[in-house]
């Protein structure tokens, strides 16, 4: 069983998809001059987004009636356990690093939504190993991409009610400035604000927002800087949970594929050449980008120690397995019968970290936490260990999980 478990994993390491992301963190260890143009990226993202949303869609106007509770119930759990996986990631940050509450705070955040990229990628891999999946699981990527953003902001907002100063340091904290006072707090966030001034460095949560402005350029972090923060119960904030351009995207994608199909307008069954032929091709691209993002964010690891690289590499396994056997107790409950890939979608739902909704949540609202730590986390290791080995252990993981459910 070892052995077959062994081969299983390693032939699934080596496949196209993944060699993009391999040849992608290559290129900055190479030090080869080539950027990947930004507003290439930008389509991608909205490609890939619209055309999980739109097949979704379609998937999800063939429900049966009788059926909609169960699954209904299935995106309930997928919910409730992001922002479970939000918590447990500050209690472990606090257990396993020295890291401020206010970033402690943030990486929760992070860890309690998913990414639409790692997403993408397992179904691709899905796909193109032959394990089937419910087609309707875009929709819990919407909803499970929000419980990480309220994780954040009701930690932040227990912290200012507890007396974070203007740099995000608590009483107790080294650094901290009293009200009205300049001290070393100040110091520390004038310096952290200071050292993201190099011309020739984007600011990753800003490169990374899904801008949908023609030729808008993601700006630098010293404009963003100028901006000021927002209230926890702003009307901006609201906006940036539940209406970011990518979320949108995705409901968009939903709607249309669910009307489409109602009307009989179909797209996944007649081999459209945009979204369906072209997708495994513009994935690979995509792979491509994120591995050189993944490669040039692990730098930044340098200053968080052990401990926090540590959680960024058991995070994808630790929610990951929790999400597999959630979902096995949630079918065996309900007598819900789930595909096996669902399952492993699931898992990448829960161990998997915002970089693009979180982030954008981050800048407006939680400007006192570090901007590059949480991206380091989520991009340099826990989407690079996803996308290579986390989707394949997964797969394998589920195989011995479904000897335990027999009928589910």
């Amino acid at each position: 069983m070892l052995q077959e478990f062994w081969q299983n994993f390693t032939q699934n390491l080596f496949k196209p998809l993944l060699l993009f992301f391999y040849f992608g963190f290559l290129i900055p260890l190479l030090k080869v001059r080539f950027e990947f143009p930004y507003v290439i990226y930008q389509g991608l993202t909205m490609y890939l987004l619209v055309a999980i949303g739109w097949q979704g869609g379609e998937e999800l106007a063939k429900i049966k009636p009788a059926d909609v509770d169960n699954i209904a119930g299935f995106v309930a759990l997928g919910f409730a356990l992001n922002l479970v996986i939000g918590a447990l990631t500050y209690f472990l940050l606090k257990a396993l690093t020295a890291m401020r509450r206010i970033d402690r705070a943030t990486v929760a955040g992070y860890y309690g939504s998913d990414s639409a990229g790692t997403f993408a990628t397992c179904v691709a891999f899905l796909t193109s190993v032959g394990i089937a999946f419910d087609a309707y699981m875009p929709v819990a990527l919407a909803f499970m991409e929000i419980p990480g953003c309220l994780v954040a902001l009701y930690l932040v907002a227990r912290l200012r009610h507890h007396g974070m100063d203007e740099a995000g340091f608590m009483p107790d904290e080294a650094g901290y400035t009293a009200p009205g006072r300049a001290g070393p707090g100040a110091a520390a966030r004038h310096g952290q604000t200071e050292s993201l001034d190099d011309p020739d460095e984007r600011g990753i949560a800003e490169e990374l927002e899904l801008s949908l402005e023609k030729g808008e350029h993601p700006p630098r972090y010293e404009e963003a800087r100028k901006r000021t923060k927002a209230p926890l119960l702003s009307r901006a904030i609201f906006q940036e949970v539940f209406l970011n351009p990518g979320l949108i995207l995705l409901v968009g994608g939903i709607a249309i594929g669910f009307i489409s199909a109602l009307q009989g307008q179909k797209v996944v069954h007649d081999q459209n050449e945009l979204f369906i032929a072209a997708f495994q091709g513009v994935l690979c691209l995509f792979l491509l980008e994120m591995g050189m993002t993944a490669s040039r964010k692990l730098p930044d690891l340098r200053t968080a120690g052990g401990g926090f690289i540590f959680f960024g590499l058991l995070a994808p396994n630790l929610f990951g397995a929790l999400g597999i056997l959630a979902a096995y107790a949630y079918a065996y409950l309900t007598d819900t019968h789930f595909q096996p890939g669902t399952y492993v979608l699931f898992a990448v739902l829960c161990g998997a970290a915002s970089y693009i909704t979180v982030p954008a949540v981050q800048r407006l609202g939680i400007p006192e936490a570090s901007p590059t730590l949480p991206l380091a986390a989520s991009l340099g290791l826990t989407f690079s260990y996803t996308v290579t080995v986390g989707i394949p252990l997964y797969i394998e993981f589920n195989r011995v999980v479904a000897q335990w459910f027999p009928g589910t």
